[in-house]
């Protein structure tokens, strides 16, 4: 073997075990979206406290506080899911729900979810991954396995939110754009008493055919009542990378 071609073995071999993903196809029994590895990275940093960075983000903030139904709408790196998730967090901490409930459609991105591996829960894991990374966030991962194990989290694709009323409890709908009306329609008719829910979501990133998404037609008809809030974030409500912003302006 050359000395190149041992090399990038190796290389490759790096990449692999340095991917947390990865284990999901080679070992699906010894993975979880909140490894241990994960736990050490997460519960470091994960005591902080959360403010608003731009003028928007505080009116999201203040609206979700206030509306028991708030939908945000904004491009990548706004922080809507984040924030979400942090208000959800605190809530529950100070004891005005009982639980979280988080929820996004699963769109595939030209596979099937049958060829994963394991379980629904292990086929869903992948694409419910961004909700366990902001939880983790903010309250270290094994906090946040330890509420998932008895049901005080739960995270969920739209699909399982069919019939189901939920009271006592903070919701967020994360990447709606990528729910058709009548799904949109559906969850929102979940909302129980007691309860606080919170739509996110892009228009301009809908994987949905042109036409099917069902987000700005429903914030759009939603606007007018009084206890709805619809917040609308732009560019220079993003948090990320400044090229994020630039690049959104032109493409």
């Amino acid at each position: 073997m050359s000395k190149k071609t041992r090399k990038l073995r190796n290389a490759s071999t790096e990449d692999r075990e340095g991917n947390v993903v990865h284990p999901a196809f080679e070992k699906r029994n010894d993975w979880h979206p909140l490894d241990d590895k994960i736990d050490r990275n997460r519960d470091k940093s994960y005591v902080k406290n959360v403010k608003p960075r731009s003028e928007g983000q505080a009116e999201l903030m203040a609206a979700i506080n206030e509306a028991p139904l708030t939908i945000a709408i904004g491009p990548a790196g706004t922080g809507k899911t984040y924030l979400a998730i942090t208000l959800a967090v605190e809530a529950l901490e100070r004891g005005d729900v009982d639980r979280i409930i988080l929820s996004r459609p699963a769109m595939e991105a030209g596979e099937s979810l049958g060829y994963l591996p394991g379980d629904l829960h292990e086929k869903m894991a992948p694409y419910l991954r961004p909700l366990y990374d902001a939880l983790g966030d903010r309250m270290g991962g094994k906090k946040v396995r330890q509420l998932i194990d008895d049901g005080t989290i739960e995270i969920a694709p739209v699909g399982f939110m069919r019939g189901r009323t939920l009271n006592n409890a903070f919701v967020v709908i994360d990447e709606a754009q990528n729910c058709t009306y009548a799904q949109i329609k559906m969850l929102l008719s979940r909302l129980g008493w007691h309860s606080t829910m919170v739509v996110t979501g892009d228009p301009e990133q809908s994987d949905l055919l042109e036409g099917m998404s069902g987000l700005e037609d429903i914030a759009r008809r939603l606007d007018a009542i009084e206890n709805i809030s619809v917040i609308r974030l732009t560019q220079a409500d993003i948090v990320r990378h400044p090229l994020v912003a630039e690049m959104l302006d032109v493409i």
